[in-house]
């Protein structure tokens, strides 16, 4: 197969080349490459890597009413993802166990249509669980400083993170963390979005990283920080500490709340500036049913944007270079959380490839979602872009497709 004529965009730059694949990986790119079987005319188009989102919650199995995989990975297909990592909940059960993980990984492979891999947890008292789930193919690990939200996921204590840490770092794994301090963070005063915002302060973020950089520092154990929200947070990352962050954060202050009401609510919360790109930029797709994210009063509102849909598309539109949007959603997500053959369009790499038109430019609609529950924060953002083609491995993945390998 080839895919003819379009501008190729990697984390190196942009050149018009042809894409070479057989056997679902990329043989060759450049100039007028010999042909002689299937071709996709991408004359016009670009040509970007498969993009890697390694932060969204399907919630399957238990709580597919909120989302489930097939509705997920649809959507970041559409959205020119090829490869995901699924957060250790809000499914039922939680991945905190072997058991749990099993369960995960067959919902997996009955009804994703990309390639994925799997998070599992750290929580108080399933120290003995974290190596079997690294045999079974756990990429790292998450761990909550502060409540969850869900009580099946018990936020951990500074020795839950200390021996759990410890013990990642054998197994040279990662923990993914959600760093707000719980003794800076308390209960909000009254219903509104103000006092929800004040709730969960800038300071909780910065305090919480500076303890997960001491304890890397003590322990040897590489941490990400997810969903990273302050300038002052990010200035903390270095070394075996690196952090992500997400478009709502790049688009959206704190005076935005009032306007996008409980679609808007996520934690932490919007801060009063927006945030610099960082290295990785994920969607951190929480979604629910929509009853939940309504209602006068924030307290009760559930707390998550669904967004994978939307990542490369809205980046586009703020008018960011292509390099650096094919780094950020793709290549360096493949080389911090070591995912061999993805991130690229290079000879050796997987054909992971999102043919895009980028003479597109409209808002997001609400009708043109895909999520189980479709509705987004997102609603009338401007985006750029509009998807030709996703191939996973040079195929086009859909339902029936089988295009679900584990990434680890």
């Amino acid at each position: 197969m080839i895919v003819r004529g379009g501008t190729v965009v990697t984390s190196r730059g942009v050149e018009l080349a042809d894409v070479a694949i057989e056997d679902g990986v990329i043989t060759g790119v450049g100039r007028n490459l010999p042909g002689g079987g299937e071709e996709i005319d991408a004359t016009g188009l670009h040509v970007f890597p498969g993009g890697i989102d390694s932060h969204v919650h399907f919630n399957e199995p238990g709580r597919t009413d909120w989302e489930d995989i097939a509705h997920g990975t649809a959507a970041l297909a559409a959205g020119g993802y090829t490869c995901f990592v699924d957060m250790p909940l809000n499914n039922l059960p939680v991945t905190t166990t072997v058991d749990a993980f099993e369960q995960k990984l067959a919902a997996m492979r009955r009804s994703a249509q990309l390639d994925f891999g799997l998070w599992g947890g750290l929580v108080p008292g399933n120290l003995e669980q974290l190596a079997p789930m690294v045999e079974r193919g756990a990429m790292g690990f998450k761990a909550f400083m502060c409540p969850s939200g869900i009580d099946e996921f018990p936020a951990s204590d500074e020795n839950t993170l200390r021996e759990g840490m410890k013990r990642i770092a054998e197994l040279d794994s990662i923990l993914l963390m959600h760093a707000e301090d719980p003794a800076l963070l308390r209960e909000p005063n009254g219903p509104t979005a103000g006092e929800f915002i004040a709730s969960r302060p800038p300071e909780a973020e910065v305090s919480a990283i500076e303890m997960c950089v001491e304890l890397s520092r003590d322990t040897g154990c590489r941490v990400h920080i997810v969903h990273v929200s302050t300038a002052a947070g990010a200035a903390l990352l270095g070394g075996e500490v690196s952090g992500e962050t997400c478009p709502h954060y790049l688009l959206y202050t704190s005076d935005d709340l009032e306007r996008l009401g409980g679609l808007g609510k996520c934690a932490p919360p919007f801060r009063s500036e927006r945030m610099a790109l960082l290295p990785i930029v994920v969607s951190d797709h929480s979604p629910s049913t929509l009853n939940l994210k309504q209602g006068g009063d924030f307290r009760a509102i559930w707390g998550g944007i669904s967004g994978c849909q939307s990542t490369r598309q809205l980046l586009l539109a703020m008018g960011l270079e292509l390099a650096t949007i094919a780094a950020v959603t793709s290549t360096n997500i493949a080389r911090r959380f070591r995912i061999a053959g993805k991130g690229d369009v290079a000879a050796g790499f997987d054909a992971d490839l999102w043919l895009v038109d980028l003479s597109y430019e409209g808002e997001l609609r609400r009708e043109d979602l895909l999520y189980r529950n479709p509705f987004s924060a997102h609603e009338g953002s401007t985006i750029c872009g509009r998807t030709v083609r996703t191939l996973v491995r040079g195929r086009d993945p859909g339902p029936g497709a089988q295009l679900n390998r584990p990434i680890n």
